[in-house]
């Protein structure tokens, strides 16, 4: 099977390590996987902060670069969510017929990576081996917008070695929201606060999730306050194995 990775603009600035356990862990699996270097932004946080200029280019522009493309995999929820729920508006207002018909044609080949995994591939034990005490933030963009559901824990499952411990309160929001955490900083605050206090509850040594956005606002809470506990995105534990695994370094 033929796929292109659609790293997302926020991995690919802050967060590289989670392009690359996409690319092991897929390739292990036998996916021939390319990457366009022309690719940019899903364009979610123009749209969501009113820049609706900003906002078509890239949702053109995103069509038009993959039109022809097989299967797009993305490890990021929220642009996901972006592009299935933000985009038909966006499209339908700018008129074109024919960017439209490519849109109807591309959106159901775009999938977001445990839905790859589990829908397309049809596996949920990837070989992983990940000898760590975990929890699972669940997204709000992966539990309300994509209803994920069940794959990332059955995926968590079938890690070797891996301890899951449940989050309370699992379908909290932890208050990062993109633009949100700027515009009402003391709300965002509030909410990561008590996110923070059941994660640190569980014991885990790790938080992971599908969104690297939700991970970088509760590590940084975490680092401030000492918590003794890790962020990971879930490609890079599906990615570690027993004879190859991944080093967290942060």
């Amino acid at each position: 099977m033929r796929a292109s990775l659609f790293i997302t603009c926020y991995n690919d600035t802050l967060y590289p390590e989670t392009g690359r356990a996409v690319v092991r862990l897929l390739e292990r699996l036998g996916v021939e996987l390319d990457f366009n270097s022309k690719q940019t932004c899903c364009g979610q946080m123009h749209a969501n902060t009113g820049f609706r200029a900003e906002a078509f280019s890239q949702a053109k522009r995103l069509v038009r670069l993959y039109q022809d493309t097989e299967t797009i995999v993305v490890p990021s929820s929220s642009c996901v969510a972006m592009i299935r729920d933000q985009y038909p508006t966006l499209i339908h207002e700018l008129g074109n017929a024919e960017l439209q018909s490519q849109f109807t044609a591309l959106l159901p080949r775009i999938y977001e990576l445990s839905e790859f995994l589990i829908d397309k591939l049809g596996v949920d034990d990837v070989g992983a081996y990940f000898p760590h005490r975990v929890t699972y933030h669940a997204s709000c963009h992966g539990v309300r917008a994509l209803h994920l559901g069940q794959r990332p824990f059955r995926l968590l499952g079938k890690v070797r070695g891996l301890r899951y411990l449940e989050l309370p309160n699992i379908d909290r929001c932890c208050g990062f929201g993109g633009t949100f955490s700027v515009k009402n900083a003391e709300v965002s605050s509030a909410m990561l606060a008590v996110k923070l206090q059941d994660v640190v509850a569980t014991g885990a040594e790790y938080c992971t999730a599908l969104d690297n956005s939700c991970l970088m606002h509760l590590g940084g809470a975490m680092h401030r306050q000492y918590a003794g506990m890790k962020t990971i995105h879930m490609a890079q534990i599906l990615a570690s194995t027993e004879t190859s695994p991944v080093e967290v370094t942060a």
